[in-house]
């Protein structure tokens, strides 16, 4: 099962674990989108328009996939996410609750829903996504980082519950990812003053990202596949995670000297 199956990291793995043989369960708020997704596929597909927000439409979706299911569980990723682009001094509330109810109650919606199902079975595995902003605060994405670093902590504690049973929790932090994330985030305006427009601000973040979502889908599933409980996903990621152990109050220098390095040798 997937969520956030319409576009970027959650339609490559779509794509990959169908393309492998494997009966797939999709959803997503886009239903054009979703339907290309479904229909481009070459196994048993289920697709579902669904508000990751709504718990009760989770748990609809849950019943649903496991009577349609021809084979037992074996993976739910709980991928959905969009982003705000903010100061803290600016905040508009409900843009920051709209993308909490998305990033991280949609992965406790979707992890409750499912997990009765993997505790059953006692095999499976929950896979939910964090990001590299779940290892490190960074300015302008206060929101964003709360809700992936409340993912971390959630799937964490969901892993020690786990112990000594079939079932595994995993966590995923993707670092940049050619994804359209940026450009359906919401933004009122420069955080930075500088005047940029949404349309130039995703293009600079798509200009910084280093990995596509299909080489996030094939490192997911290879993470998923042998057993690891953290999955880093991208060279960036592997940097975050470094800088979060060595410099955990100073990072951000390195991380501005190391993106001005790279902007100027585009």
């Amino acid at each position: 099962m997937i969520t956030g199956a319409a576009s970027g990291i959650g339609r490559s793995l779509a794509l990959r674990l169908s393309g492998l043989g494997s009966p797939v369960a999709l959803a997503d708020m886009d239903e054009a989108r979703l339907s290309t997704v479904a229909t481009s596929l070459c196994g048993p597909v289920l697709s579902r328009v669904l508000d990751v927000r709504d718990a009760a439409a989770q748990q609809r979706f849950a019943n649903e996939v496991r009577e349609w299911l021809p084979a037992p569980l074996v993976a739910v990723f709980n991928n959905a996410g969009v982003a705000v682009t903010s100061a803290v001094l600016h905040t508009v509330p409900e843009d920051d609750e709209w993308l909490f109810d998305i990033n991280f109650w949609g992965v406790v919606h979707g992890t409750r829903a499912f997990l009765p199902i993997l505790v059953h079975q006692n095999d499976g595995v929950i896979v939910n996504t964090s990001s590299v902003f779940g290892l490190l605060g960074m300015p302008h994405q206060s929101a964003y980082c709360a809700s992936k670093f409340a993912i971390r902590g959630f799937t964490d504690a969901l892993r020690q519950e786990l112990r000594g049973t079939g079932v595994r929790a995993v966590t995923i932090h993707p670092g940049g990812i050619t994804t359209n994330i940026a450009r359906n985030a919401r933004m009122r305006t420069d955080p930075e003053g500088l005047g940029r427009t949404k349309e130039q601000m995703a293009a600079q973040f798509e200009a910084a990202t280093m990995t596509s979502p299909d080489r996030a889908a094939a490192i997911i599933h290879r993470g998923v596949e042998r057993g690891k409980a953290r999955i880093l996903v991208g060279p960036d990621a592997y940097l975050f995670d470094a800088l979060a152990r060595i410099t955990p109050t100073h990072y951000h220098a390195v991380v501005s000297r190391l993106r001005a390095r790279r902007r100027e040798s585009v």
